[in-house]
């Protein structure tokens, strides 16, 4: 088979072999080469996360939900003006993708949208409320928009996250695409 028999192939047939060859191929280009470089260009070995659950949504307007969890921030002394100029102000949702950049603890601020490690599979991504520094390393607090309050347990502690833990800031959110992993994902579990 020369290259043109083999182009003609990937990109022209339309049989189920074709098809099975193009998912591969995809599967290898994004894993292998697209992943990789981006995570160069952008410092993070997680360059693309996808968010799995609902801790950041807001569905209510900025003002309503801020009267229903500004007192939370006020006890970080984090105003309702303060908050209104962060990124991401409004949150975002489940299924939405976030593509992160590294970037060095001491650069972190209040307000800023951080993904780090925890006990738990998927890489948490929530809001930093606090940041402090003890002993040279820079540690974090952080919490879900959405949620009542800040998560203590075995598996997650959003009151002491060390900058060991920390993966990168969110950048950029791209709407509803990472239902696709979502999706995916409870495809496999399902036959586990």
């Amino acid at each position: 088979m020369d290259l043109k028999e083999i182009w003609h192939f990937i990109w022209e047939e339309d049989s189920l072999l074709s098809w099975v060859v193009n998912i591969i191929l995809a599967f290898v280009i994004i894993k292998f080469i697209l992943y990789p470089g981006l995570g160069l260009i952008l410092n993070t070995s997680y360059p693309i996360v996808a968010v799995v659950s609902s801790s950041m949504e807001h569905n209510i307007g900025f003002d309503e939900w801020w009267q229903n969890n500004g007192n939370f921030y006020l006890g970080f002394n984090i105003t309702k003006e303060e908050f209104s100029k962060f990124d991401f102000k409004n949150g975002f949702n489940k299924g939405d993708i976030m593509i992160l950049v590294g970037k060095s603890p001491e650069k972190i601020d209040v307000g800023e949208i951080i993904v780090y490690r925890s006990k738990r599979p998927d890489p948490i991504i929530h809001r930093v409320i606090d940041k402090w520094q003890e002993n040279g390393k820079w540690f974090f607090q952080t919490k879900g928009d959405n949620n009542i309050a800040q998560i203590k347990t075995n598996d997650l502690d959003e009151t002491r996250v060390t900058e060991e833990q920390l993966i990168g800031k969110a950048l950029l959110r791209i709407p509803l695409l990472g239902y696709i992993k979502i999706i995916f994902v409870e495809i496999i579990n399902f036959f586990r």
